[in-house]
């Protein structure tokens, strides 16, 4: 058991450590400003895409809806694999896909309403009304709540970064599509909110961070080895 344990959680808290290291040289040498400032200035110097009905409607309101229906189809195969017989062989692999991601989402959920920071929106840098205040400084108790950290919306594409584990047990050669359509849905509702001024570009990258952590550990403990 001791030996199984080390085997998830070692290459984790490399990984971890790895990017820990990573968003401190972002820090430092302030990369998401350095974005932001750019996105902002080609707007106009205001967030002009905030709400238009490619990046709110389509892209944010209906990228949510996918996620949902993409989750509401996994738990209804999981379901039928419990009475269908050419379905029992998949439920397994549909148990860690819908705990995976439905995981990954009330993770990065929960976390932003423990941790107080600002979306670029809300900065006086970027025409609001708010002073920046960092991850790790001490914020003022006069200061309103904010929930913008890491990026929600992103985690509804990002998620499904474990559909590369659910492919690697049932059809391997799939495998890199699966990571493909996850990384490319997180990509796409991840840009989209950095242009409406929603986040930084560091907020998606905790919640990819997040997201892999939660598929990876979970298919440690529910797929044989060779899946890895």
């Amino acid at each position: 058991m001791r030996a199984a344990l080390l085997n998830v959680f070692k290459p984790v808290a490399s990984a971890w450590l790895l990017f820990l290291i990573a968003m401190s040289v972002f820090s430092i040498l302030n990369i998401d400003f350095t974005i932001t400032d750019v996105i902002y200035r080609f707007q106009g110097n205001a967030w002009a895409w905030k709400d238009t009905l490619i990046t709110q409607d389509v892209l944010h309101t209906g990228g949510k809806w996918l996620s949902l229906a993409m989750g509401l189809v996994t738990l209804l195969l999981l379901i039928l694999s419990t009475v269908v017989t050419r379905l029992k062989a998949y439920r397994t692999p549909l148990l860690y896909l819908f705990s995976a991601t439905l995981l990954s989402t009330l993770l990065v959920a929960t976390i932003k309403h423990l941790v107080n920071m600002e979306c670029p929106w809300d900065l006086v840098r970027y025409g609001g009304e708010r002073d920046f205040i960092g991850l790790l400084n001490t914020r003022p108790s006069s200061m309103p709540a904010s929930a913008c950290f890491p990026a929600g919306h992103a985690s509804a594409g990002y998620t499904w970064i474990a559909l590369y584990f659910f492919f690697a047990a049932i059809r391997p050669h799939w495998r890199w599509a699966g990571l493909s359509l996850g990384l490319g849905l997180g990509l796409t509702f991840g840009i989209t909110q950095q242009f409406r001024g929603a986040h930084f570009l560091s907020h998606d990258l905790w919640t990819v961070m997040i997201c892999w952590t939660v598929s990876f550990v979970l298919s440690r403990f529910l797929f044989h080895p060779s899946v890895h």
